[in-house]
């Protein structure tokens, strides 16, 4: 953490450790010129969506530790390396990918990975074509959208969600939204979700596992909590790293270990909170198959059966953990799969793909590599997603 020009900042860590960015590579899109040109420079002209209803006018390559700029690497078809037979028609739902709208890069610059600092509306439509995604529900990656100033949070915050509507509206179909919240403002992140899910109709609220030394299921975080599970929200979670653990190891960046940790913290605070329990109308959605929770499972199964622990979990974590949601990004490999698909049922299972930070097609490639039944494959691809985004089907 540095404190810098009077607040305080994160050392921004996305997905992976990234490389530099390499130069944008082009190609011609069947897009309508107009509204590509709109969903970047609405804002500029000062101008905040009104809501779906307005008028639309205007990680790593396989083998590798490090990310990838989202212009480069192999070209593949859609269906490369996929169990399932080729679709004429793109069919995956992607729950985790990442835009950057400009205000969020103007405000977070000094934050961000190289990736993130290269994504454009077109690179992620290219990607998404490569590999047979119909929709892409998009969220804002680490540091997210508050970084210590409650009325930057609430502007960025805003800012991203209108963008991402926008989107949703110049390009029916293949965008959906996670709307990011300016936690641990509560105040402000009561206000958005009015704002992201009553007048954006977005999918879904996206929450970061912990917000510098406090993570999901904090007491401080109990009337956002509350709001959700009236609503009966779907939410996103993505890591991020806890002050206490940021550069503990040289050379190794906090994606590295952190971020998988953090997920199962994350978890492990909703549990043994009486959050997950307290508010089951909630619907989890964790990132990366869940961390490391798969490895940690018969631990966090033992410490629900304590007695300080038991009124918590009424019906056992097994119960919580079988009802909450993982995506592949990151795990498209036998050791990560194989892990997940031992803990929960395929069910449970989303496609994701932490765009820019990996692509669609290694998603195609290791799933299919590891040997899912079609059917299987089908639920992970698109039908789980349905059954929590039911307006895609």
């Amino acid at each position: 953490m540095k404190q810098q020009a009077g607040r305080l900042t994160f050392r921004g860590c996305t997905c992976c450790v990234a490389t530099p960015a390499l130069p944008p590579q082009r190609r011609s899109l069947p897009l309508r010129e107009d509204s590509l040109s709109s969903a970047w420079s609405w804002q500029r002209t000062g101008g905040h969506f009104a809501g779906p209803g307005a008028n639309a006018g205007g990680g790593a390559p396989r083998g590798g530790l490090f990310a990838a700029d989202a212009g480069s690497g192999p070209l593949a078809s859609p269906q490369s390396g996929s169990g399932t037979a080729a679709a004429s028609k793109p069919h995956r739902i992607d729950t985790h990918h990442h835009i950057a709208p400009p205000k969020f890069i103007e405000e977070m610059r000094a934050l961000l990975q190289p990736p993130t600092l290269a994504w454009t509306i077109e690179r992620s439509l290219e990607d998404m074509d490569r590999a047979g995604v119909a929709t892409s529900i998009t969220s804002i990656t680490t540091p997210g959208v508050w970084i210590g100033d409650h009325a930057q949070g609430r502007r960025v915050a805003r800012e991203c969600n209108d963008f991402a509507a926008r989107l949703v509206v110049d390009y029916p179909g293949r965008f959906g939204m996670f709307a990011a919240l300016p936690l641990p403002d509560v105040e402000g992140s009561l206000r958005e979700i009015e704002h992201g899910l009553d007048v954006l109709k977005a999918d879904g609220i996206s929450l970061f596992t912990s917000y510098r030394d406090k993570w999901l299921g904090d007491p401080a975080f109990e009337p956002v909590m509350a709001e959700l599970n009236r609503r009966k929200a779907l939410v996103y979670t993505h890591p991020e790293a806890p002050v206490c653990c940021r550069g503990l190891i040289p050379g190794i960046n906090e994606a590295v270990i952190e971020y998988g940790t953090d997920t199962a913290r994350a978890i492990a605070r909703l549990l043994f909170s009486g959050t997950a329990s307290r508010y089951p109308d909630i619907r989890w959605i964790f990132s990366h198959g869940g961390g490391v929770l798969p490895m940690l499972y018969e631990r966090f199964v033992r410490a629900g059966n304590l007695p300080q622990n038991k009124p918590q979990v009424p019906n056992g974590v097994m119960h919580e953990l079988l009802r909450f949601y993982y995506d592949v990004a990151q795990i498209a490999h036998a050791p990560g799969l194989s892990a997940l698909t031992n803990m929960v049922p395929i069910s449970q299972i989303l496609w994701g793909t932490d765009f820019p930070f990996r692509f669609g097609f290694e998603y195609n490639k290791g799933l299919g590599e590891f040997g899912f039944r079609d059917a299987d494959l089908r639920k992970i691809e698109r039908d789980n997603a349905l059954t929590l985004l039911p307006r895609w089907r």
